[in-house]
Parts: structure tokens; sequence; C-alpha cells
């Protein structure tokens, strides 16, 4: 399994979380304050929910995540990243998807990034052999 959790946002990698980093102590306590803040219920969807199991939270964090990058708000991507990373360990990535003022946010856990490779045509004509 990999060690890293990838954040893409419409194809193009934002940012890398290397799980063999220890955080410091005091960013451990700040993902402890997220988690009480959502004991107290997050809003999904438009939805409000009271008591937000794992995969809710994810998402939540995962939408704060995608915003942050949006607002170049780093250190609360950073948080939103760690926060991802540390407590959902099979996460490989969270990819996002923008166009037309819609916003799709998947949560990958069967795959790792692999980046993009373009792909070149060519006339096939070019592609025979020429005494």
């Amino acid at each position: 399994m990999s060690r890293k959790l990838a954040v893409v946002l419409n194809g193009t990698l934002q940012l890398e979380y290397h799980r063999d980093k220890p955080l410091p102590e005091a960013q451990r306590q700040y993902l402890d304050r997220m988690d009480q803040s959502m004991d107290k219920g997050i809003e999904l969807g438009g939805v409000q929910i009271a008591a937000p199991d794992q995969l809710q939270r994810a998402q939540f964090v995962a939408s704060g995540l995608i915003q942050s990058l949006h607002d170049d708000n780093e250190s609360l991507a950073a948080a939103s990243c760690a926060y991802l990373a540390t407590r959902i360990p099979e996460l490989r990535q969270v990819k996002a998807s923008e166009a037309n003022d819609q916003r799709s946010i998947d949560l990958v856990f069967d795959k790792d990034y692999v980046p993009e490779q373009p792909i070149k045509f060519v006339k096939p004509e070019s592609l025979k052999n020429k005494p």
C-alpha cells in the first residue's frame, strides 16, 4: 500500500502527503481540535449531520481542502491533507474536478496517483519505413 496521499485537481497534482514523516505535537493537537469541532456536527451537501462518521468527516475535510487550494490558504490545505492522511490511512487520492461552476470530489482508496501521460498522435504515413 502506498504511503502517500495525493491531492489532484482537474488531473494536476496539487499536494502530496508522505505518511512516513511524523507530525509534530502541535499539528497533532490541531487535528484533534478539528475532530472535536466536527463532533458538534457538520454540513455536507446542504444536509446537517449531527454525528458524522469517518467517511462523512473525510468528505467534509476534502471539500475544505479543495476550497483552501482555491483560496491559496496553504496552512489550511496542509492541515486538511494531514488530517485525511492520518485519520484515513487507506486513502490514496483526493481527486477533484471542476467544470461550469460544478465541483466533484472523489476519495480514492484503491489506486495510487499516476501522472497523466499525454498521447501524441502522428499521421499514419509517417510510421512507414522510408527507403
